[in-house]
Order: structure tokens, then sequence, then C-alpha cells
């Protein structure tokens, strides 16, 4: 009689750290605080239902919505519903929504409402003998920063944040941003330890969830062509972009408290440069690379001449894909004196051996040409040209220029001759896409993340020290900025003028994506 087959997963000789097979999580259950919201209307319900349909949730799971509208479980399987229509990265299934909502279940009331909380903790228990969920949840708070001390107060009176009986797991998932400046990040960050153990608390970036942000960390340490070259010996400067076409579109309330730098300097650009600059870990674990990535924040350089070489700006009415939009200041909830920014650019360096002496210039900005989030590393010229002068004028500076959206993917660029019995060295670009090298299309960040919270990975995940190091980034920037005007610049330009005078007076320019 033939013996049966063992399965990968059965094969003792398997590395146990071997990702390629589907990583399924515990049975548990997830929590959203703020369901109604943007951010779970458009991302996490759509994620949830994308990791269903790719068979990565466990057979014990349900889905907890929490939020102030009076509903009961059936209205919210409507909105859930509408939600991942709407906004789901893979196809829309019966079979696989009727499976999904059977595991959801929604409670009523606001973050100070002691008996909805008690309700939900009754809820949860139950959800043990109903789903099966061994006791274990997570709860993701995508409320407004003002909302997490409440809320997690409210989970450490009701107990929601300790381990069950039974040895169940429980964890938090807070959103960016997390503080205001470096002392309302102390103060949350002892709040959160207060409630959570460490290693419970997992702080979201998204964009660390990104294919194109984790290729990044392939294409260096998978390669011998890169890496020898990535340093200061090699490379003249760094450019780091986040550009939005869009405006605050219905976020005045949070963003003209906030603005560009607190919104994406501090997490988003920041945590590309650390990985950008970041030192080859022992491993991918979690706590190797987070040791890597704290090494080059607490190196960070802010500049000596904050006049010169940091910039904000904020938008005027323009014009911009052939419409006009208006200006911030004209945008709905914005006072009329705002002096938020839309915009902000720095030129930061690293103080490390590989990095001394090169600058890093970040910028981001709303109601610019087009959307584009890209790392350019551009490289210092050949030290010597054996061609005539005329035979270079279309060569510019080698460029690796890696895509984080749209257009996922690397170009390389490189001067090559034009074809002809003339001499003529030209620019030209080798592009690597992801649409078409591989058949699979890329999951969202926040389906990425999702799992890798249900999973209790935190390898994409920035620790206390990371945001902390970030917010000692940037608070001397506000500091400087406070009380100072921004420079203007009209809806479809690539930024105020004084952001180009940065890079100029340094003899560079910034890439047109």
């Amino acid at each position: 009689m033939s013996r049966p087959v063992a399965s990968r997963a059965d094969n003792p000789l398997r590395d146990p750290r071997d990702r390629r097979l589907p990583r399924i999580p515990d049975p548990c259950a997830l929590v959203v605080f703020g369901v109604t919201g943007d951010l779970a209307t458009k991302k996490l319900l759509p994620a949830v239902y994308d990791l269903a349909s790719r068979g990565l949730l466990p057979p014990g799971f349900a889905l907890f919505g929490f939020a102030r509208r009076d509903w009961d479980t059936r209205d919210f399987k409507r909105f859930a519903r509408n939600a991942v229509i709407a906004h789901a990265r893979t196809e829309f299934s019966e079979d696989v929504w009727s499976r999904l909502a059977d595991c959801l279940c929604f409670t009523s009331g606001s973050f100070d409402d002691d008996d909805a909380f008690d309700e939900m903790a009754k809820t949860l228990d139950e959800l043990e003998t109903v789903h099966g969920t061994r006791g274990n949840a997570a709860f993701y708070l995508a409320v407004p920063p003002d909302a997490f001390p409440p809320v997690l107060r409210q989970l450490q009176r009701t107990k929601l944040c300790d381990t069950t009986p039974l040895g169940g797991w429980r964890r938090v998932v807070v959103e960016k941003p997390f503080g205001h400046d470096l002392k309302s990040a102390r103060e949350l960050n002892t709040l959160v330890d207060d409630v959570f153990t460490g290693h419970d608390v997992f702080r979201i970036d998204h964009y660390l969830g990104k294919e194109t942000v984790q290729n990044l960390l392939a294409l260096r340490f998978a390669n011998t062509l890169f890496e020898p070259l990535w340093n200061a010996h090699y490379v003249d400067s760094v450019q780091i972009t986040m550009a939005e076409d869009v405006g605050i579109e219905s976020r005045a309330g949070f963003y003209d408290a906030t603005g560009a730098a607190r919104d994406v300097l501090q997490n988003h650009l920041l945590q590309l440069l650390a990985l950008c600059a970041m030192e080859e870990p022992v491993s991918f674990d979690a706590e190797s690379l987070r040791i890597e990535k704290r090494k080059v924040l607490n190196a960070i350089s802010l500049p000596s001449d904050h006049e010169r070489y940091a910039v904000r700006g904020q938008y005027l009415q323009g014009w911009l894909a052939g419409r006009r939009v208006p200006g911030y200041l004209a945008e709905p909830d914005v006072p009329s004196n705002s002096t938020t920014e839309t915009y902000a650019a720095v030129r930061l360096g690293v103080e490390t051996r590989r990095w001394a002496g090169v600058p890093f210039y970040l910028r981001a900005g709303k109601r610019l040409p087009r959307r584009v989030t890209e790392i350019a590393v551009v490289f210092k010229r050949a030290p010597h040209l054996p061609f005539a002068a005329t035979d270079t004028v279309e060569l510019g500076q080698n460029q690796l220029v890696i895509r984080v959206q749209p257009d996922e993917g690397v170009t390389l660029r490189f001067g090559s001759k034009v074809p002809g019995p003339s001499v003529e060295v030209r620019e030209v670009s080798m592009d690597f896409l992801y649409g078409e090298a591989f058949t699979e299309s890329s999951p969202e960040a926040y389906e990425r993340l999702v799992l890798d919270v249900l999973l209790g990975d935190k390898t994409l995940f920035p620790d206390r020290e990371e945001v902390e190091a970030s917010w000692e980034v940037i608070d001397p920037l506000e500091e400087f900025w406070s009380g100072r005007p921004p420079h203007t610049y009209r809806a479809g330009e690539w930024g105020p003028i004084a952001a180009n005078t940065m890079v100029e007076r340094d003899g560079r320019v910034w890439r047109r994506p």
C-alpha cells in the first residue's frame, strides 16, 4: 500500500522561516473603532474582504465594528457590503461575501460610553463560543488621534487589553500621526505601553506595506549590482518625493491642525529614508530591521541654516488636469488666516561613514501636477569623460529611481551612444514594471498590514524609538516655521520657487517625475 505524500507544511526538512507558503493567522476577532469612517470604508473593510477572497483568514474569524451610528448588525452588513463592492481589489463574489458576512457584528456607542464597551466585552466573550476565536482579538483604532486616549482607557477599564485565561492574545493598532510633536508622542507612548505590552502594539505606517517599499530591501541586499555603489563614494544625492494632485478633500479639520510636515515627512518619508540609508541587517526579522532603521534616524542631521534648506508652501488657486481648483484658504472649513503648509521640502544629512556628505532632499505636497511617490538615487558624474563637451550635452547623471506609486517599478537611467556616424551620448532608461513582470497583482498595503497584525508579525511596523526619533527631526523644523508665513505656489506647479532655489543653491535640480 502506498504511503500518503507529505505536504510541504509537514516536511521536517523545510526551513520554518520559509514564507513562500501562505501564512494563516490563529482564530481571532478584529475590532475596528471608527468603522464607518473613510479609512475603514476605503481601506480596512476592503482589505479584510480581499484577505477572505485569497483564503488568508482563519476559519474562526470575526469582524467587530464599533461606531456612533445608531445601527444594528444588519445595517453594518449592508454598509460593509457597499464598501467592499466599491473599493475591494479583488472581484466581488457572493460566495466570499456570504461567508464573511456571517462573521460580522456591530456595537453602537461613543468612546465615553461605558455601557457600549461593556456590551462589546460581553460580545467578544460570546465570539469565543460562536466563532471559535479562542479569546484572540486585535483592536484597530481607525479614529482621529485625539480619540486614542479615551479608547485606550476604556480597553483598560474593561480589561479587554488583557490576555484571556485561555491564553488568547490582545493587540492594538494605532494609526499615524502618532502624536503631533515629540512631547505628545512620548505621552501617548506611555499611555499605550501602560495598557498593552510593547510586543502587542502595532504603530501602522501604510507606506511600509507597499510592495515597492519592501522591494527596496530586495533590490539592495539580494543583488551584487547595486550595494557596492550604495554609498558616498558613488552617490551624489538622494531625492525622496511624495506628490499628490488632490487637495485636502474633506479632511480640513485634521489637515489644518497637522500640515504636510507632520502628516507626511514625520512618518512616510523618514521611513523611506531609513530604509534607503540603513545598513544590511543580520536577518529580516522585525527587531533586526528596527535596529538598523533606528541607527539611521538617530544619525540624521538637520540643516544649520533652516532659512535656506527648509521650505514650506501653501497652494493658491490654479489649473490642474484642465480644471480650475481653489486655493487652500478657499477650501471648505479652512480658516481664512491659516498658515498651515500644504508643501514641505528639506535637506537632511545622514552622519554615518556610508552617507557622510550626501544630501537627502525630501519633499511632499498637495495640488502638484501629478500623483507620484519615488526615491531617486542620483549618482556622481564620471570623473573623466573622454568625449568632447558637445558629445555629452544631453547626458545627465545616472539615476536609480524606485517608484512606490503609481506604476510601481524601478527605472535605471544611464548614458548610451545615439546610433549614427557621429559620437553623441544621450540619457536613456531601462524600466522594470511590477504589472508586466509578475502575473499576480500586488496586494494593497492595508491588506498586507492587517494580515501581519493578525499574525503578530511586526516587521513592517515602526516601534516607539523610531517614532520618537522621527519627531526629533521634525520638531526643530516646526519651531522654525512657527509664526512665519509659508511660501506660495499655484495648484498645478511643482511647489514654491524657494524649494527650487534650495537645491539649485547646491548645484542640483529637482527631478521631474
